[in-house]
């Protein structure tokens, strides 16, 4: 089973460079599957999200999902990356690649991580209005729990 790569950064990061760096050198990896989650600017309301968390907290649960994922799924690597701080419309938040040797696992893998990320992820999010008004923070919301809760009834 591989160590996934796990990162909690207030810097951007180069998903086409994370993908070249997991299957560097590898014959093995049939399939690799990326996805990069973005700050949206909710039809120009928005102008950042900021992202606060605990040091050593969120890297432990973000850890603890990847193992899970590593349990449930034959992979061949995992890098998972979420970043903090202020975070503009259109920046990257969170990267997740998965290589395994079939589509089908990289597919479900990834799907997986990015539901528990969602909700199990200690991240607190912030809105920084475009007009200047004070912004709320980010409630959970439902259909991301609804979205985790398939794969405790779903094994594969």
């Amino acid at each position: 089973m591989p160590a996934p790569e796990v990162r909690v950064t207030s810097e951007p990061f180069d998903a086409a460079r994370e993908e070249a760096l997991l299957i560097e050198g590898r014959r093995d990896i049939g399939a690799l599957v990326s996805f990069t989650g973005l700050c949206r600017d909710e039809a120009g309301t928005l102008d950042a999200l900021e992202l606060e968390h605990y040091p050593g907290m969120a890297e432990q649960e973000i850890a603890a999902v990847a193992g899970e994922a590593l349990a449930r799924w034959p992979l061949q690597g995992l890098t998972i990356i979420h970043r903090y701080g202020l975070i503009r419309p259109g920046e990257k938040i969170v990267l997740v690649v998965v290589a395994a040797s079939h589509r089908g696992e990289a597919f479900q893998a990834a799907e997986f991580l990015m539901d528990f990320l969602k909700t199990r992820a200690p991240f607190w999010k912030k809105e920084h209005r475009a007009d200047g008004r004070p912004g709320d923070w980010v409630e959970a919301k439902a259909c991301d729990d609804e979205a985790a809760d398939r794969w405790s009834q779903n094994r594969s």
